[in-house]
């Protein structure tokens, strides 16, 4: 089965059709004492001038049972410990936890190690029947007290006696985001794409997809060298965004849902290559934001595509709790930590909120029931699978392309794909837009476009939207970092990289309509709708 079903808009939601290519879619020791004090809150901004180190990258990873983690949190604020959970066939292994940043290119700073630490094998996957969800479900390795780490983002090394490693990731959370940009990280989304045990969002055990869990756990290692997707889609942003020195906040798509308080008075939030798995709450609050004067920048595509709900643990507590919550009473339990991503996707009419609790109901944000269309955030519309097209420019003087020394239609080959999004007439958008970069492409024998576009709102605030997965990934064209560069090269790597320049430094001074030109909407010269 195709990787996505195929995207179209219910008739009875009353919002028309779209076409698209398809759907797709998937015992402790104490660590080593820091030196800060216990109520130090170290900033990003002390780490500019800091020194980073080459030794970050993994060694052997070995087979899946050689070395593997995770963390019992998903974010932490500095200074809160947080709980690892290893398995490991060697008879011992210590962590090593790296801060990515730009640190002089080298990318990541050594921040921590760990004493050598007992290993010992991990149960089996334990598999809940009912959601058909996979658990790890190990006991703490080792807690780990985070004083003096600063925020940020964390690759945290497991390093086993074998040789072998894998990294578990880790966001040292902002409380504070007033003033700063914020980068919005999406583990909600690296779960969901999570085969580890066997299972994820998209495929069940024989890669079928009417076996696919649907809901997927937090305890749990991530597959493979235990952050790809972290790698793939947010190393290169959180690199170029502290390599130009704007004052940096960080946190999680989960955190948001939560506690909105780091987005009040950021002047941007930034969401990261691939941010596909929203709650409803988290964009109620990204809106709240924009609506504020925040300018939001989607540096990917298929943001805010599918519609989840986070629990603690997958069962019948948790959901009375949010039923609970929702009516307005005290919700025992609800304040514990998210470890569950739902997502029933097509099977929605299974979802245990179907029908009483429609807004909740977990499917994709565009249909029914509850239907609302993530174009009204974004100001595109995600549009299809699988796609390798060039990016053509159409507004080569817009400001987003100052310095690039683009020519209207010039082209940047296998910059749009795997994924794309695209302007959707008679779709709701945050406000008249300018497209800034209208690319041909035909994804499974349908004709269509890729679209960047650029608009403000009445608050001021900015949205821009690239329009396709690969910009992040643009980043790092011809470098050889990612083992792949999809067909792309370096003077791609250069046009992304000044554009994303340009829009992190316009944004990060405030509400855009007051710092840079004004959009020149072109919806309708260029679709003819």
């Amino acid at each position: 089965m195709d990787r996505r079903r195929f995207l179209g808009l219910c008739a009875g939601a009353g919002l028309g059709a779209v076409g698209a290519c398809t759907a797709r879619r998937e015992r402790p020791q104490p660590p080593r004492p820091t030196t800060a004090g216990p109520t130090a809150r170290p900033r990003p901004e002390g780490e500019h001038g800091a020194s980073g180190t080459d030794d970050w990258h993994l060694a052997a990873t070995g087979p899946p049972e050689a070395v593997a983690g995770y963390t019992d949190r998903v974010s932490v604020a500095p200074g809160e410990p947080f709980g690892l959970h290893v398995s490991t066939t060697a008879a011992s292994f210590r962590v090593a936890a790296f801060r990515v940043g730009w640190y002089g290119g080298r990318e990541a700073r050594l921040v921590w190690v760990s004493g050598r630490v007992p290993g010992r094998a991990g149960a089996a996957p334990r598999l809940l029947p009912m959601t058909r969800t996979v658990r790890a479900d190990w006991p703490v390795s080792l807690t780990v007290d985070t004083t003096g780490w600063p925020e940020g983002a964390y690759l945290l090394r497991l390093e086993a006696d074998s040789g072998h490693q894998r990294y578990v990731p880790l966001i040292v959370r902002s409380t504070v985001g007033a003033g700063r940009t914020v980068l919005l990280h999406a583990p909600a989304t690296w779960q969901a794409y999570n085969k580890w045990g066997g299972s994820s969002l998209y495929s069940g055990p024989l890669g079928d997809y009417a076996s696919r869990s649907l809901a997927v756990s937090f305890d749990r290692p991530y597959d493979g060298n235990g952050a790809e997707k972290f790698l793939v889609y947010e190393r290169a942003p959180v690199v170029l965004a502290e390599r130009l020195g704007i004052a940096t906040a960080y946190t999680t798509g989960v955190d948001v849902h939560r506690d909105p308080g780091v987005l009040r008075g950021a002047r941007a939030v930034v969401c990261l290559g691939h941010d596909e798995y929203w709650t409803p709450e988290q964009r109620a609050h990204v809106t709240a934001a924009r609506d504020a004067g925040t300018n939001l920048v989607f540096l990917g595509a298929n943001t805010c595509f599918r519609r989840i709900r986070l629990e603690p643990r997958t069962g019948t507590q948790a959901r009375t709790a949010l039923f609970r919550a929702r009516a307005g009473a005290p919700a025992p339990g609800a304040e514990a930590e998210p470890r569950t991503v739902v997502c029933y996707k097509s099977a929605f009419r299974e979802d245990p909120l179907y029908p009483s609790h429609p807004d909740l109901v977990t499917t994709d944000f565009r249909q029914p029931p509850a239907a609302d269309p993530e174009s009204s955030l974004t100001g595109v519309l995600y549009e299809g699978y699988p796609v390798d097209a060039p990016y053509i420019v159409l507004a080569a003087g817009h400001w987003l392309y100052a310095g690039t020394g683009v020519r209207p239609g010039e082209a940047f080959p296998h910059l749009v794909g795997v994924e794309y999004d695209r302007v959707t007439p008679g779709f709701p958008t945050p406000a008249p837009l300018e497209i800034t970069a209208h690319s041909p492409l035909v994804c499974l024998g349908r004709a269509s476009h890729s679209d960047s576009a650029y608009g403000t709102t009445a608050s001021g605030a900015g949205v821009f939207a690239t329009g396709t997965m690969r910009w992040a990934e643009a980043l790092l064209a011809g470098t050889g970092a990612l083992g792949h560069d999809h067909g792309m090269d370096r003077r791609t790597r250069a046009f992304v990289t000044r554009t994303t320049e340009n829009v992190l430094r316009a944004f990060a001074r405030g509400p855009a309509a007051r710092y840079a030109p004004a959009p020149h909407p072109n919806t309708v010269e260029v679709y003819g709708a």
